[in-house]
């Protein structure tokens, strides 16, 4: 989602069940576990890391209507200064949270505990209701006033609940609107609606 609203390129591979069990790919994994990215010789597994190097490494200028790719510093997806990134930190350990009991629900517990983790859904949107609140009214993003990693990540989580509990945003009208804004932002609405993402299990093996 990052790299397709951001205008980069990518190879993705996608693995089989079949092929991971298969077991030598999960041996070559350093925690034996997926994604695995690769940016030149840099090699990076788990997700939250491997965001955040994205965050910190795409910044975009664009003198002479050339874009360039720079370390990113005050114009990247990292916020544009110290307190921002903490912020943003701040934010992205909250959503994984959030992404854990997530998971852990779809995973172990869906037949039984859907009911309970739907009714128990508010809690954990409301903070994420409240930081937009605190930011130019909920108008802009999650943090300042440039997309940052965690909006991504914020985006891709609330578009998977919206499957997982279809109206859970109707009390949220900050939340439910910036996910209308991001997701109209027309690469990303590309990628969104891209055969590719359409196809794609959100929940990985388990149907919703």
């Amino acid at each position: 989602m990052l790299l397709a609203d951001q205008g980069q390129t990518w190879k993705e591979e996608v693995v089989t069940k079949e092929a991971w069990m298969q077991g030598s790919l999960k041996d070559s994994c350093l925690y034996g576990q997926l994604p695995k990215f690769q940016d030149g010789d840099l090699t990076l597994y788990q997700s939250n890391a491997i965001l955040r190097h994205l965050g910190r490494s795409l910044a975009w200028h664009q003198p002479e209507q050339n874009l360039t790719r720079c370390l990113a510093t005050d114009a990247g997806l990292y916020g544009k200064d110290q307190r921002e990134a903490a912020l943003l930190d701040m934010v992205n350990d909250g959503l994984e949270d959030f992404r854990r009991l997530c998971s852990q629900l779809v995973r172990h517990n869906y037949e039984e505990g859907k009911a309970q983790y739907v009714q128990e859904l508010p809690r954990h949107l409301k903070p994420f209701e409240t930081l937009l609140s605190q930011n130019q009214g909920g108008q802009a993003f999650i943090v300042g006033d440039q997309i940052s990693f965690a909006d991504y990540n914020l985006l891709d989580l609330l578009l998977k609940h919206q499957v997982l509990a279809p109206g859970c945003l109707d009390s949220f009208p900050l939340l439910s609107a910036y996910v209308a804004r991001l997701s109209a932002r027309p690469k990303l609405k590309a990628f969104l609606d891209s055969p590719e993402h359409m196809n794609r299990p959100l929940f990985g093996a388990r149907k919703i």
